[in-house]
């Protein structure tokens, strides 16, 4: 008999059906344990899986060989491959990290592993052994950003080499073990033509938003989770001119800004003193004094939003930065909340004001039912009426229904307004026709 069970002259069963069996496991985890200790750790840790591959393959077979167990060439080379994951990369993890129609990779526990595909989670096979085995990977994974998780710390956020986002959250704060998720981006990002034809928007709409970063106009993207704020952040940040230098902010490096002159600014954890972190407003502080043209915040969440509208204010113009909401309006709410958060005793209507005067454009953006992302609402800020921020919907999207199979059915509209922005748009030599207000684009 097969390790899967099968008789020996049988077709073997597709390797990755095997992970899950306790046989299977332990033949591997022996396999793996005698391959650790017939290396020499430090020289592997400074080796590319390239140029020792080869070498590590053969003394694998032979010591599967060694484990006296019928194998057939498929389960082999999944052994193979599965230890070759665990020495040089995330173990379990590999195999999916390798598939590119994964979006995110969510594992409850060593038992549960979910992923996402086109906006639908299915369930795979679990394949780590014990909670142990994952908080091995989840170390790997931290230790190679500067990152730390324990006891101490037990949330992180880290990223992976491809820029992949990571966050970890485990016990005593998991209650029944290590959780770990990971947010795929495409080794490709998404350009601006692409969105149009993933129906996220319409061209219109595309040209109207370029037209108002390369007239420096202060952009806020609004949006949920997995709403594609930072997809858009990245499209929109496309459209800065090669000659300016742009200086981004964020918790993790996500953005990939394609111009010569970026710099990239990242938080920084507390040690394991609790003490030497580096928290998002005193980059923005520090931004300032680096003599940017603009300033990209990868996301606004606590009181550097105050530091954040002030360099709008006073000449960093054609900044650009997300904020998590579900409405244009309740991302100004977010704003104001935030700036109170720095305890500065600010009057409601100082606050609107800085707001008013700061941002001129809100992009709402939402994951549909059906996992597509489109911008809902383009909204332009035209000022104050007594204590309210007054604003007009520039562009929308109108959701009709669904279809059998679940695709979402709707339509863009422009609402027939012409922005007052305008103003500023032809001062800078952009001259928009009036029918680019106008008109209705259907989308199925």
């Amino acid at each position: 008999m097969s390790l899967n069970g099968a008789p020996a002259g049988a077709a073997p069963k597709p390797a990755r059906f095997d992970g899950v069996r306790p046989q299977y496991i332990e033949l591997k985890a022996n396999v793996h344990r005698k391959l650790l200790n017939r290396l020499n750790l430090e020289t592997l840790a400074s080796t590319d899986r390239a140029r020792a591959e080869g070498e590590i393959r053969n003394l694998l077979f032979d010591l599967i060989a060694d484990e006296g167990i019928p194998l057939s060439m498929t389960e082999r080379e999944g052994i193979v491959g599965d230890v070759l994951d665990e020495v040089f990369g995330f173990g379990p993890l590999e195999p999916l990290l390798r598939d590119p129609s994964i979006n995110d990779i969510l594992v409850n526990t060593y038992k549960q592993v979910f992923v996402e595909r086109a906006g639908v989670l299915e369930r795979m096979h679990a394949t780590f052994q014990d909670d142990g085995h994952l908080m091995r990977v989840i170390d790997r994974i931290v230790s190679g950003v500067g990152r730390r998780v324990d006891d101490s710390s037990p949330m992180v956020d880290a990223r992976l080499p491809d820029g992949s986002r990571v966050n970890v959250i485990i016990p005593p704060l998991a209650v029944d073990g290590p959780l770990l998720s990971i947010r795929r981006f495409p080794k490709e990002r998404l350009k601006a033509e692409d969105l149009v034809g993933l129906r996220a928007l319409t061209r219109p709409m595309l040209e109207f938003l370029e037209h108002c970063v390369r007239a420096r106009l202060n952009v806020l993207i609004s949006g949920g989770t997995g709403a594609g704020k930072t997809t858009l952040l990245n499209v929109m940040s496309s459209f800065i001119s090669e000659r300016e230098r742009i200086c981004t902010i964020e918790d993790a490096a996500e953005l990939q800004l394609h111009q010569d002159h970026v710099v990239r600014l990242e938080t920084r954890p507390p040690n394991v003193e609790g003490k030497g972190a580096i928290r998002q407003r005193q980059l923005v502080i520090n931004a300032l004094r680096m003599r940017p043209d603009r300033i990209v915040v990868g996301e606004v969440r606590g009181e550097e939003a105050l530091d954040m509208l002030q360099a709008m204010n006073t000449g960093h113009d054609g900044s650009l930065t997300t904020v998590h909401a579900n409405t244009p309006r309740d991302a100004l709410s977010r704003i104001e909340t935030m700036i109170s958060m720095g305890s500065l005793n600010l009057p409601e209507r100082a606050m609107r004001q800085q707001i008013a005067s700061a941002i001129q454009l809100v992009v709402q953006q939402a994951r549909m039912s059906d996992g597509s992302r489109k911008i809902t609402s383009i909204s332009e800020i035209t000022g104050m009426e007594g204590d309210v921020i007054t604003m007009q919907e520039i562009y929308l999207f109108e959701k009709i229904g669904v279809t059998q199979d679940g695709k979402v059915i709707g339509r863009f509209r422009a609402t027939g307004v012409r922005p007052k922005c305008c103003e500023r748009l032809r001062a800078s030599g952009i001259h928009l026709p009036p029918e680019m207000f106008e008109g209705i684009t259907e989308v199925r």
